[in-house]
């Protein structure tokens, strides 16, 4: 029974998925030949593979027909998408003009990469509706985020990338991320009313699939990075800041969306709604779509450390969040 009841506790107060990223970590710090270019794992053929996995799951679970209650809503809809594809890479760019050469190239252009993602889609809508928002929005403007980052997450780093950075070839991107991205999603959503009941009754094995493919690509991404010895010139400065960035992006955003709503006149329930999908992004896609956008660069792990490190902090301070807004008083109808 106490066995039992300390591994109820570690489940309810340890995320797993944090610690299976920093085994993955660790593992390519310890054995990166593998994952690397040239290594038996075959990274680039694994990558797409991953990916088109990933999104093909994510379309299993998608329950379009939800969002048909919160496609009116235009004024709050392009409020969250503003604050999700415009105002975040423009703070992303502040950030990175405040600190300039103190961030190493790679790191900058994580942040950049951070502040072009989409949001999230289920923590997002869990959320919201943990805390009493408006689950509808939340579940439109998660999945049209989704959406809208195959276009816009490239489009922004072909636009504008820091330190000098390559620009990226935007019409190929966009086709392998319609390849390997879109079209598993849209064969997901196709087959959803053949294997839809299966995937909602088998949720846990999907939930497992989807994470263990994002950590092995997570392994495979910083391998390429080990293997060419890129962290071993970095001192601890890049890591405080890049710490102290995405805290402060954080901020901004859940400040810039609460203050937003209050200006435009919405409701509590949209606010919360805004403020969560306004202010999230989304590891789980950001991941594989930065394997296939900027395929075997040396400085992956660093362009992935951003929205490592988001993605908890995220997690952490909605929650409270969520908990403090769910415990308001009921408004009788």
């Amino acid at each position: 029974m106490a066995g039992k009841d300390g591994q109820n506790w570690l489940n309810r107060h340890i995320d797993w998925f944090l610690v299976g990223m920093l085994t993955a970590v660790l593992l390519a710090w310890r054995f990166p030949g593998p994952g690397a270019s040239g290594g038996w794992m075959q990274p680039e053929i694994l990558t797409k593979g991953g990916v088109a996995l990933v999104f093909f799951l994510h379309g299993l679970g998608l329950p379009f027909a939800a969002l048909k209650a919160g496609t009116l809503r235009w004024p709050l809809h392009l409020l969250i998408q503003s604050c999700t594809f415009l105002a975040f890479p423009l703070m992303a760019m502040g950030w990175i003009a405040l600190v300039g050469e103190r961030l190493p190239a790679g790191l900058s252009l994580g942040f950049f990469y951070l502040g072009a993602l989409p949001s999230t889609v289920s923590s997002s809508v869990a959320l919201t509706a943990a805390a009493r928002g408006n689950v509808s929005v939340a579940v439109f403007n998660a999945t049209i985020s989704a959406l809208l980052g195959v276009i816009l997450t490239p489009l922004w780093l072909t636009v504008q990338t820091p330190h000098g950075q390559a620009t990226l070839p935007l019409g190929p991107v966009v086709l392998d991320l319609t390849i390997w991205l879109v079209l598993p999603l849209t064969i997901g959503q196709l087959l959803r009313p053949v294997w839809g009941a299966w995937a909602a009754r088998n949720k846990w094995l999907t939930s497992k699939i989807d994470r263990g493919t994002i950590l092995l690509l997570v392994y495979t991404s910083f391998c390429e990075s080990f293997q060419r010895d890129i962290w071993s010139e970095q001192g601890w400065e890049p890591m405080v800041l890049t710490v102290i960035g995405t805290v402060i992006l954080l901020v901004g955003a859940l400040t810039l969306t609460s203050v937003a709503c209050r200006i435009c006149g919405f409701d509590r329930e949209d606010r919360i709604a805004a403020v969560f999908c306004g202010s999230k992004k989304t590891l789980a896609s950001g991941v594989p779509m930065a394997a296939l956008i900027f395929g075997t660069h040396a400085e992956m792990g660093q362009i992935l450390l951003p929205i490592m490190l988001y993605h908890p902090i995220q997690l952490i301070v909605c929650g409270v969040l969520a908990g403090r807004w769910a415990n308001r008083p009921q408004i009788p109808a």
